[in-house]
């Protein structure tokens, strides 16, 4: 886990096997404990994948640390780290917004709607084509501007700023929500067509992906991360959750079977309490 205070600094917690916690060892840590070396920098971001962590901080500094199997840090190579090092690549024309992280991939969107990503792309889940893996930031190029990026365990999904949903990677169980004729390519950024509105947001899970117009859904169901009921425990066309009666929803957010919405009455109770409690 990678939380950070009101004041910006980033406290870890839990298994270090390949050093993710950035502390410069590889002992578990089973308390939040600071990262003394960022202390001097505000964190403004922080992301988990499977065994590594991106933080991002106000002065625009992107760092990561811990595996590095498929070049998941971009630092250059394929060397784990066990403290947080500087992802050179990045300079202060690249403001980023949003990062994520899936098991071994990671990914920085700028707020000029750039999306760079890199790590494994076995199943072409860094949308790089036919490259097995990345191991320094390339950008993911759409033909327009990209507003929101979500990374699974083996597939990724983006947004652009006028609501098309692309998605990319390993297409088992119809967790893509693409044609036949479209999974051909996979290995690139594919327009998911089966949503009639504009999307806003996506969250990507192990083996299924919810995208917010309305809440839809589509992969894996076993679980019932889906939310489409106990029987359907497959789908590969985008299915509207229909249990949710009048609530609005504003946030959607997956693990790897399942999944969680936030309401937008919630919310609105949340930041009331957040500000008073401030």
């Amino acid at each position: 886990a990678a939380p950070e205070d009101k004041n910006g600094k980033l406290y870890m917690f839990g298994s270090n096997n390949w050093g993710q916690l950035g502390l410069g060892t590889k002992n578990t840590v089973s308390k939040p404990t600071c990262v003394k070396v960022l202390k001097p920098e505000k964190v403004k971001l922080a992301v988990c994948g499977r065994n590594h962590t991106l933080i991002y901080t106000e002065k625009g500094n992107l760092y990561a640390t811990g595996g590095n199997s498929e070049g998941q840090l971009g630092l250059g190579g394929t060397e784990e780290r066990s403290a947080f090092h500087l992802v050179n690549y990045f300079t202060s024309q690249h403001k980023i917004k949003q990062l994520a992280a899936g098991s071994y991939t990671s990914a920085a969107l700028t707020e000029d709607g750039q999306l760079f990503m890199w790590g494994d792309n076995s199943e072409g889940q860094i949308g790089l084509g036919n490259e097995a893996n990345a191991c320094v930031p390339h950008q993911v190029d759409v033909g327009k501007p990209v507003c929101w990026i979500s990374c699974g365990y083996y597939h990724s999904a983006l947004i652009t700023c006028d609501g098309e949903l692309y998605t990319f990677g390993e297409s088992d169980n119809g967790k893509l929500g693409l044609s036949l004729e479209q999974l051909k390519n996979n290995r690139v950024p594919q327009l998911v067509s089966g949503i009639p509105s504009r999307v806003n947001k996506v969250a990507c899970g192990g083996g299924h992906t919810v995208a917010l117009a309305e809440v839809f859904t589509f992969g894996l169901g076993q679980y019932g991360q889906l939310g489409l009921g106990t029987f359907i425990f497959e789908t590969s066309e985008p299915k509207m959750v229909d249990h949710l009666g009048k609530h609005k929803i504003c946030y959607i957010t997956s693990g790897e079977n399942h999944t969680a919405l936030i309401t937008v009455k919630q919310l609105k109770k949340m930041v009331t309490k957040f500000t008073y409690n401030c």
